[in-house]
């Protein structure tokens, strides 16, 4: 199983998500992948995604995380002892969405969502301060994200695989150039399972 979660404000209809869920339906491995929609209440967020994890063995499992999905990928491959890659991962999402408290519109809809001020501590209670087993985390971070320090990104995953990507955006717009990379991570090869 491959469950990606998305980023703040974002949705299953972003270009990384998408291009994921394309090239696994073409190597026949589309059943295998779940992008679902996610609450703004990060603890309603990790809810959902540890009932679509359950009763699955953790060495069956990949999480794909993109920014503040990230953070969550972090806290449930501590948690249940999974593989996770990391796009352009949060290290620091209750400083950094501090500012959003309030209504916000979603990036793929423009559909309005409060992000609510209990949610600092929601994500608070979610931090990683140090990863275990870095073996199981694939960070791939752009030097041009306008978002998020790479710097942080790196710095928060020591030891673990890195790809620093020199440019690119906080989107990966060039994450066609890295999907088949990510897969192989997950156990995927470019003709199927490994």
């Amino acid at each position: 199983m491959i469950l990606y979660l998305h980023g703040f404000r974002s949705s299953p209809q972003s270009f990384k998500a998408r291009l994921i869920g394309e090239r696994l339906r073409e190597l026949g491995l589309g059943h295998e992948y779940v992008c679902p929609q996610l609450s703004a209440s990060p603890r309603l967020a990790i809810e959902l995604a540890q009932q679509l994890m359950q009763g699955v063995p953790p060495q069956e499992v990949a999480l794909i995380g993109s920014s503040l999905g990230g953070y969550y990928a972090t806290w449930l491959a501590e948690q249940a002892g999974c593989r996770a890659v990391l796009l352009n991962p949060a290290v620091k999402p209750p400083r950094d969405l501090e500012r959003y408290v309030g209504v916000t519109t979603a990036y793929h809809s423009d559909e309005p969502f409060e992000f609510r001020h209990e949610y600092i501590a929601e994500l608070q209670a979610l931090a990683v301060p140090r990863i275990t087993r870095p073996e199981r985390y694939f960070l791939i971070a752009a030097t041009g994200d306008e978002v998020l320090d790479w710097r942080e990104m790196t710095a928060h995953y020591p030891s673990a695989r890195q790809h620093v990507i020199q440019g690119s955006d906080h989107g990966l717009s060039d994450f066609d150039d890295h999907v088949d990379e990510v897969l192989a991570f997950c156990g995927i090869a470019g003709g199927g399972r490994q």
